[in-house]
């Protein structure tokens, strides 16, 4: 155990420490100066997870026992004796610890449990290089809480940037930020009316248009795609981690509320407006995964006096998820639903509606008063996951993009199928721009094939995603033959070969009528490459050709449509 004091006897000491921290533990006020900044996603690799040591403490010693098993445990506290000796009491907040190993006591002053809204966030400078932190103007009256950005970056030293003077002036709070990690973020409302010169709160409110809002993300984080959604009537802190969750690069996790209950028709209509509006780094749209939101033991929702209930309000730590829980038969479904979508991470439960310890009836849960920092050296790796497949003859390409400061210098692929005990390897290829391809074999249908990837950087690190795989994989499935009616898809691929391609490569298309369609070639990020056919398809099958020769190496999809539906198969080009 490490413990960090601020508070100094003798003021000689007091003064020499007031002058190293002006020399280097201030602010920087204008953008980082970094090359392609990168906003780390909340489910990336982390050296740290943060709390604040006041109210419910026993809701914070079940996170720290469960953190620490994955990494260090940051406490800001204002006394660390009494901290520590919560934590080794047998007689308070659960079982004592016996040591206090991977647990760091920070002493300094706050105002509140609620780290997330005034803790700096984690950016990459060089997307996988040079992390830093970046601190925006907090929306409360909480000095202490505002200072502590400062405290984190000198115990860690990182440099720390500060949205606090104009033309970059911004008030902002983490509760209401998700980023995926490649450029896109998420947040309510709220953003704008933050910063358009008016509050509630007796602070300073900057005025900004939308568009310098968006300019100072992009300049200070690398957001260059800023999704903004309506507030909730019934939310009464506009936080969207009271509601979402972005679980991956391409998955959303949304609190569901039944048929026209409290804020359940807004959230609706805010997902449909981000599906009609926007799509995921693979240039698809997002998944949604929706989750109840549960309702006060009385029966009541937020719409007639509940409290707000929900279980996206959730922290990623490395292999670990810890998430709210309130009472079994929802809570059963809640560990159902996040088991779906994170399999093979070790979930955590920690009540948030007992007595004593009833945060949720202050509108906050795991997420908002936990935070955590990322790695110095990130070992970058996305893929987007395979689809159920129809194809039992070609082999299925499997893409990830990967990427370390000193280089990725080799790269595995692991499948088998759910019947097989062990994983199968494969050496992936480099294929361009960062990305690793490798072929699982084709299998015969009503297979389900479980896969995983892993990467090495030239210094010698190694990460898998899902991160923590073998136990975390992700799988699909070889589906029977289709059956197509005349009202739904009226062409289909046939045989594509050959698969590897490097020439001219011939595409078979099945037509059960005579209808009118295109061909066309997409990249990985859904950037059309090359037309292929446009016109009229006859009824049977018919044959089209495109020459691979002059292409990249790489994973490709061809896309077969009409007005009826389309049809989308991977190809591989060497």
């Amino acid at each position: 155990m490490k413990i960090f004091k601020l508070k100094l006897k003798h003021l000689l000491f007091v003064i020499l420490l007031m002058s190293i921290e002006m020399l280097w533990s201030q602010e920087i006020t204008t953008p980082p100066q970094h090359s392609n900044l990168r906003a780390m996603a909340e489910w990336e690799e982390v050296q740290a997870l943060t709390i604040a040591w006041t109210d419910f403490p026993v809701i914070l010693k079940q996170i720290v026992a469960a953190g620490r098993l994955e990494t260090q445990v940051i406490i800001l506290t204002e006394d660390p004796v009494e901290t520590q000796n919560y934590l080794m009491a047998a007689n308070s907040g659960g079982p004592a610890f016996t040591d206090m190993n991977n647990v760091t006591l920070l002493e300094g002053p706050l105002n509140t449990i609620w780290i997330r809204d005034y803790a700096a966030n984690p950016v990459y400078g060089n997307e996988v290089d040079s992390l830093f932190m970046v601190d925006w103007m907090y929306n409360r009256p909480r000095p202490d809480d505002d200072t502590s950005p400062l405290l984190f970056a000198d115990l860690l030293g990182l440099d720390l940037y500060g949205t606090s003077e104009s033309p970059y002036d911004l008030r902002y709070t983490g509760g209401n930020y998700m980023s995926d990690g490649f450029g896109t973020a998420f947040a309510s409302e709220l953003i704008q009316d933050e910063n358009d010169g008016t509050g509630g709160f007796d602070i300073f409110y900057p005025t900004h248009s939308t568009s310098e809002i968006d300019g100072i993300m992009q300049d200070f984080m690398g957001i260059n795609t800023y999704i903004k959604m309506p507030t909730l009537p019934y939310d009464g802190i506009h936080h969207i981690d009271m509601h979402m969750k972005l679980v991956n690069e391409e998955t959303l996790l949304v609190g569901e509320y039944p048929q026209g209950v409290a804020d359940g028709p807004q959230i609706n209509a805010n997902i449909e407006y981000v599906l009609s509006n926007f799509n995921s780094k693979f240039a698809t749209p997002y998944n949604v995964v929706r989750i109840p939101m549960p309702n006060s033991t009385s029966g009541l929702y937020p719409d007639n006096g509940g409290s707000y209930r929900t279980y996206s309000n959730a922290v990623f730590v490395n292999n670990t998820i810890l998430f709210p829980t309130y009472r079994e038969q929802y809570d059963t479904i809640a560990y159902r639903i996040w088991g779906e979508i994170c399999p093979g991470y070790t979930l955590v439960g920690i009540d948030c509606d007992n007595n004593g310890s009833n945060i949720i009836a202050q509108s906050g849960a795991i997420h908002c008063i936990t935070h955590t920092i990322g790695v110095e050296d990130p070992l970058l790796i996305s893929h987007q996951p395979l689809d159920d497949t129809y194809d039992d003859i070609y082999p299925y390409p499997v893409s990830a993009y990967m990427n370390h400061r000193s280089e990725i210098s080799n790269a595995k692929l692991y499948w088998k199928t759910s019947i097989q005990t062990d994983f199968i390897v494969a050496e992936m290829s480099a294929s361009g721009s960062n990305n690793w391809t490798a072929l699982i074999p084709a299998q015969q249908v009503g297979t389900t094939i479980q896969y995983y990837v892993e990467g090495e950087s030239t210094s010698g690190k190694i990460l898998t995603r899902p991160m923590p795989a073998p136990a975390a994989f992700w799988s699909f499935e070889v589906l029977g033959e289709p059956t197509y009616s005349s009202e739904l898809q009226a062409v289909t691929f046939g045989k594509v070969f050959p698969n590897p391609a490097g020439a001219i490569t011939c595409i078979e298309i099945n037509s059960i009528r005579p209808v009118t369609g295109t061909i066309v070639l997409m990249d990985m990020l859904g950037r059309k490459v090359q037309d292929i056919y446009s016109g009229h398809f006859s009824s049977g099958l018919s044959k089209y050709f495109f020459d691979a020769s002059h292409m990249t190496a790489g994973v490709y999809h061809l896309t077969v449509s009409s007005e009826k539906g389309k049809a989308t198969i991977p190809i591989m080009v060497k």
